[in-house]
């Protein structure tokens, strides 16, 4: 049986929900969850997975838009980082589907790097 979390919700519920918007809903499950550690691992999973993710999406689309005016070649540059972003987002919302999956059925699913970082400050007690 999943313990009680914020708003009287099961814990699982609010750890799938802190993926669901990527960063923000993590932190606000972050300020908002001060005990349940399920909770808070996920939540801080999802903040520092997603904040990552957009910010390689931001390097990508600023290397890009650099490279795509260069007269000639620009285009061939447009195409191969429209590919490299298109990858992007699909890793963004098949991990959000992924993870939000895994903590609604109970389970602390790492991210490598990112979750043993995570696992340790929770841990620590933030």
């Amino acid at each position: 049986m999943p313990q009680k979390s914020i708003f009287d919700l099961d814990e699982n519920i609010v750890a799938a929900l802190s993926y669901l918007l990527g960063p923000f809903t993590g932190i606000a499950v972050l300020i908002l969850e001060k005990e349940n550690k399920f909770v808070r691992f996920h939540a801080l999973q999802s903040t520092l997975w997603f904040l990552m993710l957009m910010v390689i999406g931001w390097v990508i689309g600023f290397v890009a838009s650099l490279f795509t005016g260069i007269p000639f070649v620009g285009w061939a540059f447009g195409i191969a980082f429209g590919g490299i972003f298109s990858i992007g987002t699909v890793i963004y919302i098949l991990s959000k589907i992924f993870l939000m999956l895994r903590a609604y059925n109970g389970a602390t699913c790492k991210i490598p790097i990112i979750g043993d970082v995570v696992w340790a400050q929770i841990n620590k007690g933030m």
